[in-house]
C-alpha cells in the first residue's frame, strides 16, 4: 500500500468516467471487478460454500459476477438480493449469473459471505432490517469478504452512521484505496485490505497512503552532525522528554542534546545541557519542544526561545497548549505539530468535516505540517497534501508513546528537508515499531524496536 493514492467517491467516479470515455465499457469494468473479488475469495476461502449478497446498484452487479465466476470453479454459491438491479450493466450481470436468487431476509447462512450490497458513494446508513440481516449472516460465516467497502460505511469520512455493522476478514478495494479504508470507525471493519487493479487509471492524488520510507544508510563521509543534530527541550516532567530524546537517538540522529531541565539518565551518548543555549548552535537541525514541558512561566519562556531560534521545530504535548496558529504561521521555517484530538481542538478549535478536512484546514491556518494522531493518524501539509497511516495497533494507547513519536519526528526532520515527508516517515516507523513490540507494550518497549525497523528501511 506504500504511497498509494486514496480516492474520494467523487474522484473514483471521475476516474471511472475517464476510463469509459477512453473506450472501456462499464460492463468490462464490472467483469474485471467481479473477477478480482472472485479470485481473492477463491484463494482466501478455499472453495467453501459461499453466500453472495447483491445490492441494487453496480456494487451488486459486481456481486453477480463474483457468484458466476465462483460457480464456474465448482463452488456451491447462493445469491441473496436486496432488490432488482437498477442499472443496465447490473441487469446484464444478473442475467449472466442465470441462477436462482433469494431475498435477503430469506438468505441461508454459509461458510463464506461476500458482501456486495453497497460500495463507494453511500450517503446514508443501512435500513435497520438490512443491517440486522447483514449482521446475522456475517455472524454465521467463517470468512467475510467485502466488495470495495463494507456495506453501510461512508466512503469519504469512514462514518458508520451509528449503525451496528459486522467486521470483515478482507476488503477488496476496487481500483484504488478510499478514505474509509483508513479512517475510523470504518477501517476497523475492513480487515485486510487489498487493492484490485480493474484497469482504471488512477492519477496522482493530494490524498495518499503513508508508505514505508527509504532511509539511506550512513556513508563513509558521514559524521555525527551530517546524520542530524536534535535538541530536545525538557521541562517539568523530565521522563517524557527523555523518552523523546532516546527515540531520536534510536532513529539514527547523530547527536542528541536534552536541554532545559534537570533530567538525568538515558543512554550514555545522550548529551545533557542546562538552559536553552543549545538553540544558538547553528549545527542544530531540528528542535523538539513539548514533551514534559509543563504549562507554567518557565515552560512559556522555553517555548518562546524555541519559536525564536529559527530552526526547524517539532511541537508536541504542552507546547500545543501554549502556542497559537497565528504564532505558528509567522515562523520562518514551517513547524511540525503533533496533536492528539484534544490538543488539536484546543489549538485549532472545533473545525468541521472529516479528520482529513480538519487536518487540512489546520495546516492551512497555521502554515505548518499537522500530524493529527489517533488510531487513524492523518498528516496534512499547508499546500493541501494529506497522507493517512495504516490503522495503528490498539496497544499504542498507553502513556509515553506520543513522546516517542515526537522524538521520531524530530530525528526524521533533522535528516529530511521536507517536513511533510519527515512526518510520514516517523509515523510509519512508529507504527512498525509498535507492531514489532507486540501487545501489552509500554512506551519504553518501542525504543528497543525502533533501531530494527529503521535498519529494515535502509
Amino acid at each position: 500500500m506504500s504511497g498509494r493514492p486514496i480516492l474520494t467517491a467523487a474522484a473514483m467516479r471521475a476516474a471511472e468516467a475517464a476510463c469509459m470515455a477512453g473506450g472501456t465499457d462499464a460492463g468490462v469494468l464490472m467483469e474485471r471487478a467481479g473477477a478480482s473479488v472472485a479470485e481473492a475469495t477463491w484463494r482466501f476461502a478455499a472453495g467453501a460454500p459461499t453466500l453472495v449478497l447483491c445490492g441494487p446498484g453496480n456494487n451488486g452487479g459486481d456481486g453477480y459476477v463474483v457468484a458466476r465466476m465462483l460457480r464456474e470453479r465448482g463452488v456451491d454459491v447462493t445469491v441473496a438480493v436486496l432488490g432488482p438491479p437498477r442499472s443496465s450493466h447490473a441487469l446484464a450481470a444478473r442475467a449472466a449469473w442465470g441462477g436462482p436468487v433469494v431475498a435477503l431476509d430469506d438468505a441461508p447462512t454459509r461458510a463464506v459471505l461476500v458482501d456486495a450490497l453497497f460500495g463507494t458513494g453511500l450517503a446514508r446508513g443501512l435500513e435497520p432490517a438490512v443491517a440486522a440481516a447483514l449482521v446475522r449472516l456475517a455472524g454465521a460465516a467463517r470468512v467475510r469478504i467485502a466488495v470495495d467497502l463494507p456495506s453501510g460505511v461512508a466512503t469519504d469520512d469512514g462514518a458508520t452512521f451509528g449503525t451496528e455493522l459486522p467486521t470483515y476478514d478482507m476488503t477488496v478495494a476496487l481500483g484504488a484505496l478510499k478514505p474509509a479504508h483508513r479512517l475510523q470507525p470504518a477501517a476497523a471493519l475492513c480487515g485486510r485490505v487489498v487493492v484490485a487493479d480493474i484497469g482504471v487509471a488512477v492519477a496522482s492524488s493530494e490524498l495518499t497512503a503513508i508508505g514505508r520510507p527509504s532511509l539511506p544508510a550512513p556513508g563513509a563521509e558521514d559524521h555525527k552532525y551530517t546524520r542530524g543534530m536534535v535538541a530536545v527541550l525538557s521541562g517539568a516532567m523530565g521522563g517524557a522528554a527523555l523518552l523523546a530524546a532516546t527515540a531520536a537517538q534510536r532513529t539514527g540522529a547523530g547527536y542528541v542534546v536534552l536541554a532545559g531541565g534537570a533530567s538525568a539518565g538515558g543512554l550514555h551518548a545522550l548529551v545533557h545541557r542546562q538552559g536553552t543555549e543549545v538553540l544558538g548552535d547553528a549545527r542544530v537541525d531540528a528542535v523538539l519542544c513539548g514533551p514534559g514541558l509543563g504549562r507554567g512561566a518557565a515552560a512559556e519562556r522555553t517555548l518562546v526561545a524555541a519559536l525564536a531560534c529559527g530552526r526547524p521545530l517539532v511541537l508536541d504535548a504542552d507546547a500545543l497548549r501554549l502556542a497559537s496558529p497565528a504564532v505558528l504561521r509567522g515562523l520562518a521555517v514551517p513547524a511540525i505539530v503533533t496533536p492528539h484530538g484534544g490538543e488539536f481542538e484546543h489549538l485549532f478549535g472545533a473545525l468541521p468535516g472529516s479528520r482529513i478536512d480538519r487536518a487540512r484546514a489546520a495546516a492551512a491556518m497555521a502554515q505548518c505540517v499537522v500530524v493529527l494522531k489517533g488510531a487513524d493518524t492523518v498528516i496534512a501539509a499547508p499546500d493541501g497534501r494529506v497522507a493517512i497511516a495504516d490503522p495503528a495497533p490498539a496497544w499504542l494507547a498507553t502513556a509515553g508513546t506520543g513522546d516517542v513519536l515526537a522524538g521520531l519526528v524530530a530525528a526524521m526532520r533533522a535528516r529530511i528537508d521536507d517536513p511533510f515527508a519527515a512526518a510520514q516517515a516517523a509515523v510509519w516507523l512508529h507504527g512498525a515499531a509498535a507492531e514489532a513490540a507486540g501487545a501489552v507494550l509500554v512506551a519504553d518497549d518501542l525504543l528497543d524496536m525502533i533501531r530494527k525497523v529503521v535498519s529494515a528501511c535502509q
